[in-house]
């Protein structure tokens, strides 16, 4: 599976736009839980928490596509300082809104602040592989290597920001989150060679959600978002029911194993399947793969059942980000990725509050009957509407 990595950092920077991309945006696998593991714990209510965190993602879905946009009329560097130092001014408002007992008010309205200001990092960093590896097979793989990195993230950050917040205290994991948004953002907005050239002539009116096919990968995502937010909620509640509350991380650090692994094989293949097949199979793969987990017991099998349901999330990612690239044009490129990460975000807004509330009133267990729900729905539009996403200029028949 090494081979296609090979030489796909050589060029000048990319090391250093990886590594920054890769630390700044630790903060999307550790804000979520910490953010439900400080206000729980304040409040006692899964539901008060999960309604936090959706403002919180909410606030980003609505918000990503309008940076997306400053950062294609303006270019990144112009773009991320600010809005960092304004992420983490808001942060500090929300611990500061739960340290001092402020109004429930203020948890929603630095919540929202955070979700705002947050920047689709990912996004930013596959422009910049585009910019590279453009029409070249060298951009799967490098998507593919990003979407592992997004795994690994999602592996170490949950555990991380779990064990900062039980071991040490609640505001822990929050502020090492800050740290590491912080850090990379500037670290990865100084670096300006790499970094899109900004298009000097733009459609009027023009974005991408006008696309036919990026609207129909905008509906499936926004379901797949549901998978993601409800599964991390209901694990935290599913770990505290079996007395086992400091496992909840190492749980969804067990999703996101399989991602990662997933990831390395699908982007070391040669596929003969036209890219939009393959997007469809692995949204069915996500179906068969959540099913058992409503069933399970027992945590140590939890946590091989959350691996294996993992395992299509990689392969779904990184095919949709493949199908976005060929679909908007260069000009409207991060804006058209926002979209994807707007649309997840939104899901995973109504999978948190939606696994809050089913949790309180059924149980972690059934409550993972949503997550399933989900995935059915993203599986069916995705199918239905997989004509969409034919790409007729495409070199072979494996991108068309």
């Amino acid at each position: 599976m090494v081979g296609p990595y090979r030489g796909l950092f050589n060029g000048p920077g990319v090391k250093a736009f990886v590594l920054a991309g890769f630390i700044g945006r630790m903060p999307m696998s550790m804000l979520g839980i910490g953010i439900v593991l400080l206000v729980q714990g304040l409040t006692g209510s899964y539901a008060i928490a999960g309604a936090v965190a959706a403002a919180s993602n909410i606030s980003f879905a609505v918000a990503a596509p309008l940076s997306g946009r400053l950062v294609d009329r303006f270019g990144q560097s112009r773009v991320i300082i600010p809005f960092a130092a304004l992420n983490a001014v808001a942060l500090v408002a929300l611990m500061l809104s739960a340290r001092l007992g402020l109004p429930q008010w203020t948890l929603y309205a630095s919540g929202l602040l955070v979700g705002a200001t947050s920047l689709s990092l990912g996004s930013m960093v596959r422009a910049r592989w585009s910019r590279l590896y453009g029409g070249s097979a060298k951009l799967n793989t490098a998507f593919a290597f990003e979407s592992v990195a997004d795994e690994v993230i999602f592996v170490t950050g949950p555990a991380l920001v779990t064990v900062l917040a039980t071991a040490i205290n609640p505001y822990a994991g929050l502020i090492v989150a800050l740290v590491c948004m912080f850090g990379g953002s500037v670290a990865l907005a100084l670096q300006r060679r790499t970094q899109p050239v900004v298009q000097p002539v733009r459609a009027v009116g023009g974005t991408p959600i006008l696309i036919p096919g990026i609207a129909l990968l905008s509906c499936v995502y926004l379901a797949v978002g549901g998978v993601f937010g409800s599964v991390d909620l209901i694990t935290v509640a599913y770990a505290e029911d079996h007395g086992v509350k400091w496992a909840a991380g190492f749980l969804l650090a067990a999703f996101a194993g399989g991602s990662m692994v997933s990831g390395l094989w699908f982007g070391s293949r040669r596929w003969r399947v036209s890219l939009r097949g393959r997007f469809v199979r692995s949204l069915g793969v996500f179906v068969v793969g959540l099913l058992p987990i409503m069933f399970i017991g027992d945590v140590r099998i939890m946590a091989a059942g959350l691996f294996v349901a993992g395992l299509a999330i990689s392969p779904t990612l990184i095919t949709g980000f493949s199908l976005t690239e060929r679909l908007v044009p260069a000009s409207l490129l991060t804006e058209g990725l926002a979209w994807i990460s707007t649309s997840i975000g939104l899901g995973v807004a109504m999978g948190a509050w939606a696994g809050g509330r089913l949790t309180e009133e059924f149980g972690a267990s059934s409550a993972y009957g949503f997550s399933l729900a989900c995935a059915l729905v993203a599986v069916t539009v995705g199918l239905a509407g997989s004509g969409l996403l034919r790409l007729p200029g495409a070199a072979s028949p494996a991108e068309s």
